[in-house]
């Protein structure tokens, strides 16, 4: 009888958790929802970068703090970028099977030579490299377009 309240205990208390956590990794532009002429998709390309880029997460950053100041989520669509203003949107493109990403530049690095951004772990499951952990790619940074006069 003891044993299923224990149970009943920690179901509860892990849903509780959960709530509380999930919306720590919601990003700004699922909270923020903006018509379409204002997606990342839509914006002109500022420059262009080609190097190497390799995956972080909580784990290997040993702890949620970023450069920015905003948490480091594992599932986040954030990057670090070495120069490149925090906030700027940029797109990476796996080079060797050209699945994309829009990410944000909310940290500072990677400090390795010959690599240009370092993506959360979701980001590199969702561009598809987490096992071979650096790759190829291209890193488009996105600008908003400009409003053309009527």
């Amino acid at each position: 009888m003891t044993m299923n309240k224990t149970r009943k205990f920690k179901s509860v208390a892990l849903a509780i958790a959960g709530v509380i956590l999930m919306p720590s990794c919601a990003t700004q532009s699922q909270a923020n929802a903006r018509p379409a002429e204002s997606s990342p998709e839509s914006w002109e390309i500022k420059s262009v970068q080609h190097g190497k880029a390799s995956w972080y997460s909580i784990k290997t950053n040993r702890g949620t703090k970023t450069a920015s100041g905003q948490r480091l989520c594992n599932r986040g669509a954030t990057a670090a970028h070495k120069t490149l203003p925090m906030g700027t949107k940029v797109r990476v493109i796996n080079l060797a099977n050209g699945k994309s990403e829009v990410v944000t530049i909310n940290d500072r690095g990677p400090y390795i030579h010959g690599r240009v951004i370092d993506v959360t772990i979701g980001v590199a499951e969702r561009l598809g490299f987490v096992s071979r952990g650096v790759i190829p790619v291209k890193v488009e940074v996105l600008a908003k377009p400009e409003p053309q006069p009527e």
